[in-house]
């Protein structure tokens, strides 16, 4: 092969690398050190609408972008003097040129070849409109959940400020009447008054548990190395009252550290452990609380031999304000799990249940380790 790119009876070699280019799945074009086309294969001619005729003897440039069509020689001239396989234009977006002059997103691999005496280079071409245009997609997605946690933080401000006045104003003013005047109205109206008391304590909790909710990721604290034994025993001292009236015993050995915000994952364990003491059967509740290694994470288990539930429920229990129980059975709201749920999520980990009825619950979920800490043994 002449640098002018005409055949010479090309060598066995040239047939052979010819047929390589000939098969691969990405655009193979080789060029001598003087930008010539000596070889396209059939991929170069559908993405960049040229026949092989029209580009072999002809310059590389022609599929380069008039915009940086200038400066295209340098970079060629710089290759060939440090010739060394490798990535072209890293960290920046490249365009190719097709005949009918529009762009095309590519990447672009490098390597040099010699033949004959002669120095030339093999581009591997890869067209990657898709994918920039799933990335796109992506990014506007992002945006979409920008706005939405903006959206919800707003809501957030909303139910803080604007709905927790007018809901403290009707109970003030409620139970003043029951002060007042229940000796001069009929049990009808002293019932009414209460049922309106209790429902603004319910609202007023709705609210509540809805800040909390929104709160995970918009006052979420830094990570930090987090000894999990310390977490469990803080929530074991939350829980005294209820722990030492229901009979509880709560097991757990040494658990690992982990990076967390550890108010948050305070939070997970109470939540966890203080619904195993909620939803307990007539035994006395046992609580196993333990860790194993899962490889890049940590698998947490809480498990307890409650009342369980059926399986068919195990969506449905992280999602807020979802109960199985009615509130006059099980008081609360329904959030803990929902929030247990995002809370988990946020630090890059997942939660589920197993369970069945009678039979108790297990609930898991994953964290990742932090390795430095592990390692030294902070």
């Amino acid at each position: 092969m002449t640098s002018e790119g005409k055949k010479t009876n090309p060598s066995l070699g040239e047939e052979r690398l010819r047929l390589v280019v000939e098969a691969a799945p990405s655009g193979m074009i080789m060029v001598d050190e003087f930008g010539r086309v000596v070889l396209v294969n059939s991929q170069v001619e559908r993405m960049f609408g040229y026949s092989r005729e029209e580009l072999l003897g002809e310059s590389v440039d022609l599929l380069v972008p008039s915009s940086v069509r200038a400066e295209h020689p340098c970079h060629r001239a710089a290759f060939f003097a440090a010739p060394q396989a490798r990535a072209m234009g890293v960290g920046r977006d490249l365009y190719g040129q097709r005949k009918d002059g529009s762009r095309l997103p590519v990447e672009i691999g490098l390597n040099p070849l010699m033949t004959d005496g002669e120095r030339f280079v093999l581009a591997s071409i890869v067209d990657i409109t898709e994918r920039k245009h799933s990335e796109a997609l992506l990014q506007e997605k992002l945006l979409e959940l920008q706005r939405s946690n903006e959206d919800l933080q707003q809501f957030a401000y909303v139910c803080s400020h604007d709905l927790q006045e007018p809901l403290r104003v009707i109970s003030n003013y409620t139970q003043l009447l029951a002060r007042r005047y229940s000796d001069k109205l009929d049990q009808d109206a002293n019932d009414f008054i209460d049922f309106t008391v209790d429902a603004t304590r319910r609202m007023q909790e709705l609210i509540n548990d809805l800040l909390l909710y929104s709160r995970v990721d918009t006052k979420g604290k830094e990570f930090v190395s987090t000894d999990c034994s310390q977490i469990v025993a803080m929530a074991l001292a939350n829980l005294k009252v209820a722990i030492t009236e229901s009979g509880t015993v709560v097991e757990f050995d040494q658990l690992p550290i982990i990076g967390a915000d550890s108010s948050q994952l305070l939070q997970v364990f109470q939540n966890l452990i203080g619904n195993a003491i909620k939803f307990r059967s007539n035994k006395n509740p046992v609580i196993t609380v333990s860790a194993e290694d899962a490889g890049k994470n940590w698998l947490f288990s809480v498990k307890d031999n409650g009342l369980g539930f059926d399986m068919k429920y195990g969506e449905r229990i992280f999602v807020i304000f979802q109960r199985l129980h009615t509130k006059e059975m099980y008081p609360g709201s329904g959030i803990g799990l929902a929030v247990c749920k995002k809370i988990i999520e946020r630090h890059g980990g997942s939660i589920w249940a197993e369970s069945a009825p009678g039979m108790g619950a297990k609930f898991s979920f994953t964290m990742p380790k932090l390795a430095e800490a592990t390692r030294v043994g902070i």
